[in-house]
This record gives C-alpha cells, structure tokens and sequence, in this order.
C-alpha cells in the first residue's frame, strides 16, 4: 500500500478537519496518509520544493506551484468579515514606512498588506513570534493570524482588519480566501480523485461530528487553545463552507489572483477553476 504525505498547519482548523482520517473514521482505497503538521510559510516553501504529495497553503502561493500541483476543493478557509488582523501596542500611530512581521512571504496576509502598504518594512517571522515581537517592540506591528485573532494580549490594538483591505481592495461582496490545499500532479489520476473524495469526506464527516471530535483533540493536546476558544474559531474557519469551494468561493480566488497580477506579483493571470482535479474523469472510466 503506497504511503501519501499529507502536511498540514498546526492550527485548530487544519488538526481538526484532517483527524478524521487520523482516527481512522475515514480512508483512501488504496493508500495510507502520512501527516506532518509545520507553520504555514514552511508548508509553502516545502511546496515550492515539491516535498509533499498533498499539503496545505496559502491560496496566495498556488499560482507559483499551479504546473506541479492541481489545487483541491476542500479543506478551505475563508473569511467573511474577518481574517488575519494588523495590530500594534495600544496608543502608538504607524508612520508611513513602519515595520511590520508578517508569517511568510507567500502567505495571503502578506500579499493584500504589500498591496496595501507599499511603503511599509517588511519582515518574515514564524506566525507564534509575531505577538511577542510587537510586544517587545521588535517591529511596529504586525499580522496575526490563525487562534492568535481570538486571544492576542490587552496591550495590544488592532489597527487594521485584514477583511477592510480585502474589501477595499476587491470591491466587497467576497469572501476572503485565506488557505486550501493542493495535490501532486504526478499521482495518477484515479488515485488523485480518490484521495480528493477522501478528503472533502473526512471535513464533512468532522464538521458533523464536531461536539464528539472536538474534545478528543483538546484531551490528547493537539490544540493549542481552550474550549472555548476552539469552538469560536472553528465557527469562523472550519465549517460548511471548508467542505467544498462554492461558486462565489472561486470567483473570490479569481479576485486575488487579479488583484496579484495587477500588482505584478505574478507573471500570469489564472483563473482558479481550471486548475482543479478532472472528477469527471471517474465517471467516463465507469461507464
């Protein structure tokens, strides 16, 4: 039986939808998934590298991978009316060239913030060292995301939301596309629709069994939060909308992939759907 790396980030979201194949409450036919779990930049570069067969990323990096891998349609996480947020201690004003951490240079975040801030300094930090770098005065602020949105300290403000500029930025009316997942274009194609159908069952299956898989995750410590907290932020990033991309979810992709070019971040324009995996390949094999 073939082994298929799956890599993932350790926030909430990300643990919580792949841990029903974890525990076994779902599985590919003919394969065993592998996971490893690392920050979401290192999940980017690693892709830029082609070390994974499936791994999680940032929407904002697919165009630069889209010849090595075909982007998947679950696993997803999106904003509306929240996202990442750019904070800074309370009470100070962010001159025009101020310098910000943010989690990786092909992160979403860092995309729409360098379209917004062209003047402003920028430097790449693991996403659990930004706090602190604010904190201690390291850099003027900074972009938080994953559970640091729900729990960053007092002393700190939001300056601005990551949703404003996506808004501003897009013309309103999308949601913020955030993270996803994407697959080796190397592996057969059978094997590719499978393991796709396998994931897109096991985010169904642990956004419906959430008050069961929830607990066991928090009991085993694979969650970084209380339960509290968790359960907000799985409200926000691991729900109905995680389990497959809808219309208005491709159309926002195709925005920051506009936006992107625009900008002269990338060197074509793509547009996200024709970079998905061929189901309709297994049902003319069937027939």
């Amino acid at each position: 039986m073939k082994t298929i790396s799956v890599a993932h980030s350790p926030d909430a979201d990300d643990i919580f939808m792949y841990y029903a194949i974890k525990f076994g409450w779902v599985t590919p036919k003919d394969a065993k998934f592998e996971n490893i779990a690392d920050d979401i930049e290192s999940l980017n570069q690693a892709t830029l590298k082609g070390e994974y067969d499936i791994c999680a990323i940032s929407f904002a990096l697919y165009p630069f991978v889209k010849d090595d891998y075909a982007l998947l349609k679950t696993a997803v996480s999106f904003g509306e009316g929240y996202g990442p947020k750019l904070i800074k201690k309370k009470g100070v004003k962010l001159k025009k060239n101020f310098k910000v951490a943010l989690s990786g240079e092909f992160t979403t975040n860092a995309l729409l913030f360098r379209i917004a801030y062209p003047d402003a300094r920028v430097t790449y930090l693991n996403f659990l060292e930004i706090e602190e770098a604010v904190l201690n005065g390291t850099v003027d602020a900074g972009v938080l995301i994953h559970e640091s949105i729900l729990t960053y300290n007092n002393e700190l403000e939001v300056e601005r939301e990551m949703w404003d500029i996506w808004v501003e930025l897009s013309g309103g009316d999308l949601p913020l596309p955030l993270g996803g997942m994407c697959l080796r274009r190397s592996i057969p194609l059978h094997s590719a629709i499978d393991y796709e159908n396998t994931l897109i069952k096991a985010v169904e299956v642990a956004n419906k069994n959430r008050r069961v898989l929830a607990p066991m995750l928090l009991e085993k410590g694979l969650i970084r939060v209380d339960a509290e907290t968790l359960d907000k932020y799985l409200d926000l990033y691991a729900n109905d909308n995680s389990v497959k991309m809808s219309e208005i979810q491709y159309k926002a992709l195709d925005k920051l992939y506009e936006l992107g070019y625009k900008n002269g971040f990338y060197e074509n324009l793509i547009k996200a759907e024709d970079f998905l995996i061929p189901n309709e390949y297994a049902e003319l094999r069937a027939r």
